[in-house]
C-alpha cells in the first residue's frame, strides 16, 4: 500500500469532484462547486496543487491550461482514510466505529435490511451459522 498523506476536508471536497468530472482544469472543477458553497478560485488552485504533490491527482498542461486527473481511485482513497479513523480512534478495533455509527447515526429499515443480508452473507462465507 502506498503511503500517501492525509487529506484535508477542503482537499477531499476538491477531490470528490474530481472524481465526478473525471479530467477538469481548476475552473471547471470551481464551477462545479453547489452553488450554496462559496469557494475562491484561488483556493480550488491550490488545493488541486496539493492534491498533486501529495499524490492524488496528476496535472498536465494542454495548451495554456493545466488539466487534472485523479490518480486514485475513490474507493482507495476511502479505504485508506477510514483505516488510518480506525487505527487512531479505536486502537485498529473496527466493532466500536460500528457501534457509534449505529447508535449515533441511525439506520433507516433498508440499511438494516442490508446490514443482516451482508451479516448473512458473512456468516456463510466464514462458515459460521450466527449460533453461540
Amino acid at each position: 500500500m502506498t503511503e500517501r498523506p492525509s487529506l484535508s476536508k477542503g482537499e477531499m471536497e476538491v477531490a470528490r469532484i474530481l472524481w465526478e468530472l473525471g479530467r477538469a482544469t481548476v475552473r471547471q472543477v470551481h464551477d462545479a462547486f453547489p452553488a450554496d458553497r462559496t469557494i475562491d478560485f484561488a483556493t480550488v488552485q491550490t488545493y488541486l496543487r496539493r492534491l498533486e504533490a501529495k499524490g492524488y491527482v496528476k496535472g498536465q498542461l494542454e495548451g495554456r491550461l493545466r488539466v487534472y486527473a485523479p490518480r486514485v481511485r475513490p474507493n482507495t482513497v476511502i479505504r485508506e482514510t477510514v483505516d488510518e479513523l480506525v487505527d487512531r480512534l479505536f486502537g485498529g478495533e473496527t466493532l466500536p466505529l460500528v457501534r457509534h455509527l449505529i447508535e449515533d447515526r441511525g439506520l433507516q429499515d433498508q440499511d438494516l435490511a442490508e446490514l443482516r443480508r451482508l451479516i448473512d452473507r458473512l456468516e456463510e462465507e466464514s462458515g459460521h451459522d450466527g449460533s453461540p
